[in-house]
């Protein structure tokens, strides 16, 4: 009786995840861990670009987190790489944006940066920030 109700609850739960997935947006982006020749060649390529200077520990970067996702998953920014720099591992690529601490936002068009923001947790301004990308 007992292997039989969580096996009927293992089927229930594996359905309802499979029926959700394709309602997920197909260009929903995430970011990845930056890396010089990743953003180069998406500098190159001249599409929209969303540096994130970012640290574990730090509450305002979970902050963004959600906001992020939320705005990136819409259609518009379909395009948008997404890197995230570490801002404890990485310093030298740190300071190569000239960022001075974590939860710096840094947009791209191209290799021309188009605007950023530093501690932000307004999703009306990350949204603007973000716009200034396309």
């Amino acid at each position: 009786m007992m292997i039989t109700r969580r096996l009927l609850n293992g089927a229930l739960i594996a359905g309802a995840l499979a029926m959700a997935a394709p309602l997920a947006p197909s260009w929903a982006n995430s970011a990845v861990p930056f890396s010089a020749e990743a953003f180069k060649a998406a500098q190159a390529a001249g599409g929209p670009i969303l540096v994130e200077i970012h640290a574990d520990w730090c509450p305002t970067c979970k902050a963004q987190r959600p906001i992020l996702d939320r705005l990136t998953a819409e259609q518009k920014f379909k395009d948008l790489k997404i890197f995230r720099v570490d801002f404890d591992a990485q310093k030298p690529v740190v300071r190569e944006f000239g960022a001075q601490m974590q939860s710096t936002l840094i947009v791209f068009k191209g290799a021309a940066e188009q605007g950023r923001s530093v501690g932000d947790t307004k999703e009306a301004s990350i949204a603007a920030l973000l716009d200034k990308s396309l």
